[in-house]
Formats: C-alpha cells, structure tokens, sequence
C-alpha cells in the first residue's frame, strides 16, 4: 500500500463513522444505478395502548424488496400477524414498482414461514452459525400472498 494512511479495527464504532461509510457507499452505487437509493419502509403491529409488539423492517431498491428484519412478539406468533407483516410490505413494494424480494434467514429463526410465503431458497451457507445455516430466499412479487 503506498500513502501514510491508518487501518484500523474499532470494536466500539462511532456512528457518524458508521454513517459516513454507508454514505460513501450509497452514493457510489447512486452512479451505478441510475440515481437509485433505498427507500425504507417499517410495517408495525402495536398492542392497544400503543406499544409496539412487533414489525417488519425494509427498503426498496432498484425494483428489489428487502426485508431487512422481522420481529413479533412471543405471544404474537403463530396467529397470522407475520403473514400480514409480509403481505403489506410486499404490496407496498408493488406499489412502489418491485417485482422481486429478498431476505436472509437463519436456520434457527423462522425459515419454513418464509417457505410457505412464496419465498424459495437461493442459497445456503452451512455452519452459520455453527452447526446451523444461514440462507437467503427470494420471491417473485406477482405471487400476491393471501389476505
């Protein structure tokens, strides 16, 4: 390496650094995209005082849903929350002009459900952790899940 410059690894980030990276980042993509950047959206489910008890967070980018992370509450799953979860960022993507989704699972996590959403694994990367996988699904969003 030529120059005087510093490498270093911060175990305790600074998020104005964090930010400047993601920032230098988006916008050399920006060039290579036509302009695009992420557009987030958050789905929510709040109890009836206003609490949230779960959610669903993603962007989309250049005609990609990315769903980012999934949450619900214990006593929330299995009840349906987490396909309306899916359903709702899914049409907001559509209506946004994606026709594709992606997402990352992990084996211990919820793999199956996103399996009966339509989404189909594309690929698998054993021992992530270790003695489990992490995968990465995609789906076609014409398939409109059920209400």
């Amino acid at each position: 390496m030529k120059g005087s410059h510093k490498i270093s690894v911060e175990s305790e980030p600074q998020p104005s650094d964090m930010h400047a990276v993601i920032k230098g980042l988006t916008e050399f993509n920006a060039q290579h995209t036509g302009g695009a950047v992420h557009q987030y959206l958050l789905v929510t489910v709040r109890d009836s005082e206003g609490a949230l008890v779960g959610g669903l967070l993603g962007a989309t980018y250049i005609g990609w849903l990315q769903v980012q992370a999934v949450w619900l509450s214990d006593s929330l799953r299995g009840q349906g929350y987490g396909r309306v979860l899916m359903k709702q960022a899914e049409d907001e993507a559509l209506r946004r002009g994606c026709d594709r989704a992606h997402l990352e699972t992990y084996s211990f996590q919820a793999l199956s459900f996103y399996e009966k959403c339509g989404y189909s694994v594309v690929s698998r990367i054993p021992d992530f952790p270790k003695g489990g996988a992490r995968y990465a699904l995609t789906k076609t969003l014409t398939e409109v899940l059920p209400a």
